[in-house]
């Protein structure tokens, strides 16, 4: 299944697919975007561009569990997207993958505005690692 996972975020929205055979997770591409409309439209268009079957969207639930302004802002970009675009569209727990992410630049040596520009597209892929990992093991 050709699925797209995002990392959203006020300014940065990352972007990571995998093809229809699940095996790996790529980064896409970063959308640089502040309004939440034009991003929107943007994650769309990727969608339909790629065939997409299935969207993940990571959603930042607190350390204890519970669900603040970001996840809720999640909540509210998921729906949009399936309701907009008729692809289904789920919710990820993406609690520790911008940190996470983060090592991962940090033990690449990538640093200053070339990290900022690839961050989110990173954590999209642990986003989508995560999420294809779960469907191996529980036969989805």
């Amino acid at each position: 299944m050709k699925i797209l996972a995002i990392d959203y975020g006020d300014s940065r929205t990352g972007l990571a697919y995998c093809d229809k055979f699940e095996s790996i997770a790529a980064p896409l591409e970063t959308i640089f975007e502040k309004s939440p409309e034009k991003c929107l439209k943007k994650i769309l268009e990727k969608a339909s561009e790629l065939g997409s079957e299935l969207i993940v969207v990571g959603c930042p639930v607190n350390m204890d569990g519970t669900k603040g302004p970001r996840a809720r802002l999640c909540e509210e970009l998921a729906g949009r997207i399936e309701r907009e675009s008729g692809i289904k569209t789920v919710l990820w727990d993406e609690r520790v993958t911008t940190v996470q992410a983060i090592g991962i630049l940090n033990e690449t040596n990538v640093r200053g505005k070339k990290r900022k520009a690839v961050v989110d597209t990173v954590a999209a892929t642990l986003i989508l690692e995560s999420y294809l990992e779960y469907r191996k093991k529980h036969g989805e």
